[in-house]
């Protein structure tokens, strides 16, 4: 959520910020609806001092015996409370109506981060590692996987496309990997390991900015709660509303739990094989922080993210994401790319965003500084550390061998009970 003093104070820059993210400037038509509401709110003010002062000298004019006076302020109290109640519910609706465009707009671009419109114009920082060379075609992972254990038809009967039915020596693999994540972030990294609900409210979704730009890509339950899209929603939302001890920050949590998305808008977009799933399992990696250390946070999670595939032995790339490309509630984005050599191609497989106090604002979370009076607004943070399936295709892509098997990476071997090649079925 944007903060209101911010655009009265320097429209220009606000405006300035929304033409980064491709959008018209706003400033004025906002300022407007804020100065209608600001009036409203003068004039509730005032009608209700008048009513309270009017009220008292009722009672004067009565003990003075000037009825004539008494009767003409009882007239002006009726009036005030017939008219009170239409001017507050003006108001409310005025200010309901200037939140709900200030929600609807993305969040402004930190200044070093890159200009441009899509993914065309993301600047890479930095590569690790060197694609394997084969001495046979790779594949990509649709086509061989469904021998070693991934299932497309099965799920497809019970929950129609995009969903998977994983089998023996893959399930094993999945789990490992989930396992194997979840220890290096909390072991290594630091956080702290949450069991979060997979379902939430309206106000934990509105937080997190899932609601209400994003609400077809989510599943809605039949009493009106929310599938997470990732934990970052539960994770964020437990310190919502709260105030916090500056000793306490910063905070990193972290939880593997699946994932649902409808995918709305994705037609035609990854439809064979793993990639774009409604379900499925991600590690999240969530910090909150003073607002002058959420940069340097940024780092620490994206470095997070990159020892898990660095210790897999993955190639991958780190990608600054631009203006235009990155998500809703981003000041600034790195997005690890994974090299498949099944489709010659690096994939998106972690995005770690700071957001900056967007967040904070629309849960209303606050720190107090150490000897300090006032509150002020914590940043947040989230990233994946790592989405699970499409660590799974990585590993299936790139540890593939020519007969149809696949080598299971040395950091998983403790996790895999034995398993140290997955065979294909007879």
């Amino acid at each position: 959520m944007h903060d209101i003093r911010l655009i009265r104070d320097d429209p220009q820059a606000f405006d300035a910020g929304l033409a980064r993210r491709g959008l018209e400037p706003l400033s004025a038509a906002i300022l407007t609806a804020d100065a209608s509401v600001r009036a409203l709110q003068t004039e509730v003010q005032a009608a209700l001092a008048r009513r309270n002062e009017a009220s008292k000298l009722i009672g004067q004019a009565m003990a003075q015996g000037d009825k004539d006076k008494a009767e003409a302020l009882k007239a002006e109290v009726a009036t005030l409370k017939t008219s009170l109640p239409e001017k507050e519910n003006a108001e409310r609706e005025r200010l309901a109506a200037l939140q709900d465009t200030l929600a609807a707009l993305p969040n402004l671009p930190a200044a070093d981060v890159p200009e441009g419109e899509d993914e065309d114009s993301n600047v890479e920082i930095a590569r690790w590692g060197t694609p394997r060379t084969f001495d046979f075609a790779p594949q990509e992972h649709a086509d061989f996987a469904p021998a070693l254990g991934l299932d497309f038809e099965t799920a497809a009967k019970m929950s129609g496309a995009r969903f998977a039915f994983l089998r023996g020596q893959m399930a094993r693999l999945e789990r490992a990997l989930g396992q194997y994540m979840i220890d290096r972030q909390t072991i290594d990294a630091g956080y702290t390991e949450c069991a979060t609900p997979l379902m939430v409210r309206d106000e934990a979704a509105f937080g997190t900015t899932q609601l209400p730009k994003f609400r077809e890509d989510l599943f809605q339950t039949t009493d009106g709660r929310w599938l997470i899209s990732t934990s970052e929603m539960s994770l964020t939302n437990a310190v919502r509303e709260d105030i916090l001890p500056e000793a306490d920050l910063p905070i990193r949590m972290t939880a593997l739990t699946p994932c649902f998305r409808s995918e709305a808008g994705s037609a035609g977009r990854d439809t064979r094989g793993y990639i774009r799933q409604h379900q499925f399992w991600k590690v999240e990696l969530v910090s909150i922080t003073r607002p002058e250390d959420s940069d340097a946070e940024l780092e620490r999670k994206t470095r997070a993210a990159e020892a898990i595939l660095e210790a897999l032995e993955l190639p991958y790339r780190k990608m600054l994401l631009c203006a235009g490309d990155m998500g809703f509630a981003a000041r600034q984005t790195y997005d690890l790319e994974v090299w498949l050599p099944g489709q010659n191609a690096y994939r998106e497989i972690s995005s770690c965003s700071n957001c900056g106090d967007f967040q904070a604002r629309r849960m209303n979370t606050r720190f107090r500084r150490e000897g300090g009076k006032s509150n002020e607004f914590v940043h947040t943070l989230n990233g994946s550390g790592l989405a699970v399936g499409r660590t799974l295709v990585a590993i299936l892509e790139n540890y593939q061998q020519a007969d149809g098997s696949v080598d299971i990476p040395q950091a998983l071997l403790p996790y895999m009970g034995g398993i140290t090649k997955m065979t294909p079925a007879a």
